[in-house]
């Protein structure tokens, strides 16, 4: 399956929103190094695949703009990926990226409260472009790692996202995150994010 990589979302109007920016082309660029033979191979997910992290990744980030706009929700369930979909993997990422996009545009200030597809449903339009943000970038880390990719995890996005992981992932383990694991002494930003969400920093295929 090859990724179009001129599929990108229209321009937007309204809040420039540059985590989640960042997020979705860490996503759309480790999506886009997916190997022929990539499809199929495990992943730091547990029990998904590439494909599954990808169509989950993708209906997250879809229930993110549903959630904020009522529009469309994601044609299945994200948490039950099927592993398999119809057209290009720009063909079901990119409208994604550009409904949550979009809906993060109509926000005119990080303070107002908006819904979110999770626990607890509603919060500061801050916190939830950050975890979208969050949950975009962890999942390129998934496909980038199981495909023989170089991290797209930076220290600094790692950074910028662990105040959304301190705040929001608790309430969520067992569900969306494994146990945290204790980081090692020398880890930098990005292993230690990848620890406190219940991921082994040195997980390879």
């Amino acid at each position: 399956m090859d990724y179009d990589p001129s599929m990108k979302p229209p321009a937007t109007q309204g809040t420039t929103w540059d985590l989640l920016t960042e997020a979705h082309q860490a996503l759309r660029t480790a999506v886009m190094g997916i190997p022929a033979d990539g499809w199929d191979r495990p992943t730091p997910a547990e029990a998904w695949n590439v494909t599954q992290v990808l169509q989950h990744a993708a209906g997250d980030q879809l229930a993110y703009a549903s959630a904020l706009t009522g529009g469309p929700k994601p044609a299945e369930d994200p948490f039950s990926p099927s592993g398999s979909f119809e057209g290009s993997p720009a063909e079901l990422l990119e409208p994604a990226l550009a409904a949550v996009v979009a809906a993060f545009g109509t926000v005119d200030s990080p303070d107002t409260e908006i819904g979110v597809p999770l626990p607890p449903f509603k919060l500061p339009a801050g916190v939830g472009v950050a975890a979208a943000s969050l949950d975009a970038a962890i999942h390129a880390w998934d496909i980038a790692v199981a495909t023989g990719q170089p991290s797209p995890l930076r220290p600094g996005l790692a950074l910028a996202l662990r105040p959304a992981a301190d705040a929001l992932v608790e309430p969520l383990r067992g569900f969306a995150f494994g146990p945290a694991i204790e980081p090692a002494i020398d880890a930098d930003e990005a292993d230690s994010l990848l620890n406190f969400l219940g991921r082994r920093a040195d997980w390879r295929a």
